[in-house]
């Protein structure tokens, strides 16, 4: 099943014993075979703990669920591409009726799977911040590296989020990557309410990857 544009849907990160991590409420701008394509407003009510160091996560207790709620704080459109293990968000700032273009933000990440309420995939901690002059630079390189040491994530997981995020940041610096196809240019639609986040986002059964064993290994 597609959703249509205008639609209301929860983007949710999920642990490989299906827990969910975070869920922002998001509005849907295009679902298609080749694209999705999910808006976040700013001032949207979003669901997340604490961002934890992989050492925090060995010791910390497991929420089923996010137990805080935060805003978020810029327009936000976030582009995913079915099978692709990486999404790339656009980020806007508003001054009344004037937004303008932050930064582009690679996301290293599971496949995106579909579920009643929206969309499931986990973070990969690896990203990639773009200028709007489409200058690239990694972000928690050091973050991620411990979590391979630590045993979040195998040796050929990691090895396929570089070369992921090395294709992305080829594909953006040559030009043709999708996200530059018209999207910088791209507003929301004028009469769109703040949405809320649909009230199963806790319930919906989470949509696993289906090889978690292969990039998390046995745990």
């Amino acid at each position: 099943m597609h959703w249509q544009p205008g639609d209301v849907v929860a983007l949710r990160y999920v642990t490989t014993d299906r827990r969910i991590e975070m869920a922002w409420p998001c509005r849907v701008v295009r679902d298609t075979e080749a694209q999705l394509a999910l808006f976040i407003a700013a001032g949207s009510r979003y669901k997340a703990g604490p961002k934890r160091s992989a050492s925090q996560k060995l010791a910390d207790p497991r929420n089923a669920a996010p137990p805080h709620e935060h805003t978020w704080r810029n327009d936000a459109l976030r582009l995913m591409f079915p099978g692709a293990c990486h999404s790339v968000s656009l980020f806007w700032e508003r001054s009344g009726a004037t937004r303008r273009l932050l930064r582009y933000f690679v996301n290293l990440e599971e496949p995106f799977r579909r579920t009643a309420v929206g969309f499931d995939t986990q973070d990969h901690t690896l990203d990639v911040v773009v200028t709007p002059e489409l200058a690239c630079s990694w972000r928690d390189e050091a973050e991620f590296e411990d979590h391979v040491a630590l045993g979040f994530y195998t040796r050929e997981l990691a090895a396929n989020v570089r070369a992921e995020g090395q294709r992305v940041i080829d594909a953006i610096v040559r030009g043709d990557h999708p996200c530059l196809r018209g999207w910088p240019q791209w507003s929301p639609e004028p009469g769109w309410p703040l949405p809320a986040i649909p009230e199963a986002w806790a319930t919906t059964t989470a949509a696993s990857w289906e090889r978690a064993r292969w990039a998390y290994g046995a745990s």
